[in-house]
């Protein structure tokens, strides 16, 4: 028995850190495939409720292929003005991108109106989406757990949604005023107070639980292209 926990945590172990190190490329993320594994990567890394629903599993080649694309559309990312990007897992396991925008920057404190940053910002954004169709997209609005002036901690909350899907939907709609396709734009979502990713009793926590966050994930024609061995 005792062989066996030891085993198990060795096992446990070499998994973290084999995530640890597939974070830094691409091409590691995706050869190591498969809903387990991407699952655990996920939990640390990312958010593994967007990916498109495929039938099958990917193998480890195809998922090396679509890792190394998406070095290349995370640089892409990269360049975009006030836009935080980094690399994450999809439900399949498979690499994806998390381009994250401060809402300080986008809107006015509680508005859902674009700032002339956030436009111009939003444009070199829209470009990277229209180079890289095979891309599916998800974005997601977040809010702090601040209340509302006369609004009781219940309504406080409804009001914090509320907000994060007008912001979201803001995004979406001006990236399609730019030409990006509702096809390509999968799901625009408002999550409100949900899933912090820092300290709501800090004004510094707030700031960055105040955010909208995109996902450019493998499309099921980039899994397809990846199978085939055309992806490049």
């Amino acid at each position: 028995m005792k062989k066996m926990k030891f085993l198990t945590l060795g096992m446990c172990l070499a998994v973290l850190i084999s995530c640890g190190t597939a974070t830094k490329n691409g091409a590691l993320i995706g050869a190591g495939g498969g809903a387990l594994l991407g699952g655990i990567i996920g939990k640390i890394a990312g958010n593994t409720a967007v990916g498109a629903a495929i039938g099958g599993a990917v193998g480890a080649g195809a998922g090396a292929l679509i890792g190394k694309h998406m070095d290349k559309v995370k640089a892409q990312a990269q360049a975009v003005q006030n836009a935080q990007v980094e690399s994450v897992t999809d439900a399949n396991g498979l690499q994806a991108v998390k381009v994250t925008f401060d809402s300080g920057i986008l809107f006015a404190t509680g508005s859902s109106t674009l700032s002339s940053t956030a436009k111009t910002s939003l444009t070199n954004f829209a470009n990277v989406l229209k180079q890289n169709t095979d891309c599916d997209v998800a974005v997601q609005g977040y809010t702090d757990n601040a209340g509302w002036k006369n609004s009781t901690a219940e309504q406080s909350v409804q009001k914090n949604l509320n907000l994060s899907q007008q912001r979201a939907q803001a995004v979406t709609s001006y990236l399609q005023s730019l030409g990006v396709t509702s096809n390509q734009i999968r799901s625009t979502t408002g999550y409100g107070e949900a899933n912090p990713v820092a300290d709501n009793s800090t004004a510094a926590g707030k700031a960055q639980n105040r955010r909208v966050e995109v996902y450019m994930y493998a499309s099921q024609a980039m899994i397809d292209a990846a199978n085939n061995g055309t992806l490049q």
